[in-house]
């Protein structure tokens, strides 16, 4: 399968000008100033990209893809991803991970939800784990896992500094960095630890403590939720300074923004002004999320659902409201997170890398058309490919 992408202006992320960009079944062939088609050369889908900006499929690397919470009782377990909620919102490449509830969600059903979705055309891996310590895995090991397992590509999202969390001490952090640490090394992945970072002013202690007294790097960690309050954030800045990944919660609610959470729009702005690094810094959704209200007491009281949706919206903002460069904005749901997870055939419009593409409108950069591995998923706005299960749209 041969699709055409003509006259569109190329941000792969960095800017290229116009180009035209042949794929190849499922992969970049090609990337010239012009590509003819052959004359009477008809297996070929040409898509006229003028007044178009192309750029890498966004990477959402924080996703409950089987539905997530339940801390309201059974009838609050989030639902499962569906393919169209990815693909609408630009999203070719997920990293599924379990969340407070390690119980009824397990290794094997986040691994059978991967392979669905890349049956139904969009590419995903997952972290072994959930917030609780001892990890709960596949195979009864965090290295195991990761080495046996194709898909998964590091652990998590363990927790700290939350009410939820199994409350784990420096060495259970360290041993639980230091089996993924090896894990990766044997098997080419990243090996990642991703860190759920709760509103405790805890903060990022026991990650810190465990560089400090370890001989594991700082960047074996990948902490998330690093907007979630101001306090944090500002510890956030601190961490990043030191050469640690931060990574920004885009899913929230006005209540939560009322208390003090910081718009990641805004937040990646402070960032860079207070200078750290972009390459340091990645937008995930945590899609599907419950995102819980808990009172004074710590008592649940209502519940709400993170998007996927929200991750390329956040991004437009720092291009709209706070004046980032679109070059800038789209790395971190797009070259960092494949760099931070090893995913190297993601996150850049190269020749011989995964055909993931977004094409977006060039007055107001909203979303036009995706293809995902050389498929279009999305043309015009609208759906071209639906899940399995999901209900027609049109």
């Amino acid at each position: 399968m041969l699709t055409l992408i003509k006259n569109g202006e190329v941000y792969a992320p960095d800017y290229l000008g116009k180009k035209d960009i042949l794929l190849a079944d499922k992969k970049i062939g090609f990337i010239e100033d012009t590509i003819e088609v052959p004359d009477n050369f008809v297996d070929i889908k040409v898509i006229d990209a003028e007044g178009k900006i192309v750029v890498p499929g966004f990477i959402d690397s924080h996703v409950h893809i089987i539905g997530g919470g339940g801390e309201g009782s059974y009838k609050t377990r989030t639902p499962e991803i569906q393919l169209t909620d990815a693909t609408l919102s630009g999203v070719t490449t997920l990293i599924g991970v379990i969340g407070t509830d390690g119980t009824t969600r397990t290794m094997a059903s986040l691994i059978a939800k991967a392979r669905g979705l890349e049956e139904e055309g969009i590419t995903c891996y997952v972290q072994t784990g959930s917030y609780q310590v001892p990890v709960k895995t596949l195979t009864g090991k965090i290295e195991d896992d990761i080495i046996l397992v194709d898909k998964i590509i590091g652990a998590g999202e363990i927790a700290i500094a939350d009410h939820r969390s199994s409350q784990p001490t420096v060495d259970e952090m360290a041993k639980i960095a230091s089996a993924a640490r090896i894990g990766g090394l044997l098997s080419g992945k990243a090996g990642i630890v991703n860190v759920h970072v709760g509103d405790s002013l805890d903060h990022l202690n026991i990650i810190e403590e465990v560089v400090e007294k370890t001989d594991i790097p700082i960047r074996q960690f990948y902490p998330t939720h690093i907007n979630r309050n101001p306090h944090l954030f500002a510890e956030g800045i601190n961490y990043a300074k030191k050469g640690g990944y931060v990574d920004f919660t885009t899913s929230s609610i006005p209540k939560f923004l009322e208390e003090g959470e910081v718009k990641c729009s805004k937040g990646l702005k402070r960032m860079l002004d207070a200078g750290v690094d972009i390459s340091q810094i990645t937008f995930t959704s945590d899609g599907q999320a419950s995102l819980p209200e808990f009172n004074a007491n710590g008592e649940f009281t209502r519940l709400k659902i993170g998007k996927v949706s929200t991750l390329y919206k956040e991004v437009r903002d720092t291009v709209l409201d706070e004046g980032i460069s679109l070059d800038q904005a789209i790395r971190v749901i797009t070259e960092n997170p494949a760099t931070i997870l090893k995913l190297k055939e993601k996150g850049t419009i190269q020749e011989g890398k995964d055909a993931d593409l977004v094409l977006l409108t060039k007055t107001d950069y909203r979303i036009d058309t995706v293809i995902a591995l050389g498929q279009v998923m999305v043309e015009k706005g609208e759906p071209t490919v639906k899940g399995t299960f999901e209900e027609d749209l049109s």
